[in-house]
């Protein structure tokens, strides 16, 4: 989802009533950003509070290229890593995930390790449909074991976009809140639903109810079921000692617009850059009786910051032993203060941008390759910007593209290399770029090997339902990244 497909931060159409209504009784970020500008790496930052070149999400397959956990992968996320929900419990709390999960699909990498109690969703995104034979549809779960696969068992309809995944994730929601809410148990929740990733779907009755086609009509339902879980909350009467965040994972993707990508606003490009319309998210704080009404920050945010702030509302300190990237945005939240952070932009193993205030430095710009973009890959359609949108990697290290996101919003016009406010800019965020390099320690890359045999052949529970398939010899090959 863009930063651009919300009422609240001007989405013409306006229609997400209940996203607007809960940024109009809560706060709206709007410099909040991903740790990555896609789907895995970013999870796994939210769920570590750590940049995925920290926590192993990225790949050392060619310089800068974005990487993630499709079927064939065999890494994912490492045991050493400490997850929101493992430190959680320790304050008593329950946890679920409802939807994509992401993080590696191999038993060890199974959510219930990681420090989940409950899992109704899916390792992977829903595509396909696949044979069965070169590649096997994807599962989805309920806790330990799978209970059907996409497309076989979860219809999904490519012809008419309809599916019912999200009105199922939004009842998984509210039957969960309802029973901790019974037991008094504290509780967190991971919802995770997928439906604005192409293949784009919406259950029947928003189908058509969109001025913006398919995606619109998936966003509205996301929407909806928004506004069901808040006003669930508030029926329970647990509203006030339960924080809410909104975010997405990355920016809309242009490259299935305009049918079926979303609004990145007035920001250049989207998911798969490290551009402003790549990695600058929607985001929305909603806490009633805590967080005052129609509160708007400029406070540079990340999702890292959810585990640190997850962690603070629990009562607890950040694991000691290791980097933590995010920071607790409660002063922000709750006393409207500025926290004074940078921002890194990293694709796969490189820092490709640094920002500090309202200036943004790219040491090195890629949208993607020439090769790729032949093919009708475009990550920035409509918005070639000459020497920045570029299709080979060009590397301005020693004199980097500046840009001022207050005037410039949209990275069109590079500062002067020889004006004073550059240089200045410059020799601070350098600054701020030499004491993160120092102190870096990169992880295991999880995202370099790929192989057919680890695929969803055989789940846990496939024997029960009669959906186990035979897997292809083991054959392990470095994964190709073309992005």
């Amino acid at each position: 989802m863009g930063w651009g497909d919300l009422g609240a931060f001007g989405e013409p159409s306006r229609e997400t009533p209940n996203l607007d209504r809960m940024a109009a009784e809560g706060m709206l970020f709007l410099d909040f950003y991903t740790a990555n500008p896609l789907c895995s790496p970013s999870r796994a930052a939210l769920l570590t509070g750590r940049l995925p070149v920290r926590n192993g999400f990225y790949t050392t397959n060619g310089h800068a290229r974005n990487a993630y956990t499709p079927q064939d992968i065999v890494g994912g996320i490492p045991d050493s890593e400490l997850l929101l929900p493992e430190l959680l419990k320790k304050a008593g709390y329950t946890n679920k995930i409802i939807g994509k999960w992401h993080l590696g699909h191999r038993p060890q990498f199974h959510p219930l390790k990681h420090g989940f109690d409950e899992w109704f969703g899916s390792p992977n995104c829903h595509f396909g449909p696949y044979d069965n034979r070169e590649r096997p549809n994807i599962p989805v779960y309920r806790d330990w074991e799978m209970i059907g696969r996409y497309y076989e068992d979860f219809k999904i309809d490519l012809k008419t976009g309809e599916a019912n995944l999200t009105q199922l994730y939004l009842q998984e929601a509210l039957d969960f809140i309802s029973k901790q809410q019974a037991s008094q148990q504290p509780f967190f929740l991971y919802w995770a639903i997928d439906a604005t990733h192409a293949p784009v779907y919406a259950s029947k009755q928003f189908l058509g109810t969109s001025q913006r086609g398919l995606y619109g009509d998936a966003v509205r339902e996301i929407d909806d079921s928004v506004g069901k879980i808040l006003n669930h909350l508030q029926q329970l009467g647990i509203s006030e000692n339960t924080f809410v965040f909104f975010t997405s994972d990355n920016g809309a993707a242009l490259i299935s617009a305009p049918r079926q990508g979303g609004s990145n606003g007035p920001f250049l490009c989207g998911k798969q850059t490290t551009f402003e319309g790549g990695m600058r998210e929607p985001a929305i704080a909603w806490w009633p009786g805590h967080i005052p009404a129609g509160g708007v920050s400029h406070q540079l945010g990340n999702v890292m910051d959810l585990f640190s702030t997850s962690l603070s509302l629990a009562g607890l300190q950040p694991p000691s032993d290791r980097q933590i990237d995010g920071i607790d945005l409660l002063p922000v939240i709750l006393q409207g203060k500025l926290i004074d952070r940078p921002i890194f932009y990293y694709r796969g193993n490189e820092l490709m941008a640094v920002r500090a205030g309202l200036y943004k430095a790219h040491y090195w710009t890629w949208s993607n390759s020439w090769e790729e973009h032949s093919k009708g890959v475009d990550f920035c359609p409509g918005q070639s910007v000459a020497g920045v949108t570029t299709h080979t990697q060009e590397e301005h290290t020693y004199l980097p593209l500046l840009f001022h996101l207050g005037r410039d919003p949209g990275e069109k016009y590079p500062l002067s290399f020889a004006s004073e406010e550059y240089q200045r800019a410059v020799e601070h965020i350098s600054g701020l770029l030499q004491q993160h390099k120092a102190s870096l320690v990169p992880g295991q890359p999880q995202l370099n090997v790929c192989d057919q045999a680890v695929m969803n052949w055989s789940p846990p529970g496939c024997e029960k339902l009669g959906k186990c398939l035979k897997a292809p010899e083991s054959d392990p090959k470095k994964c190709s990244w073309p992005h």
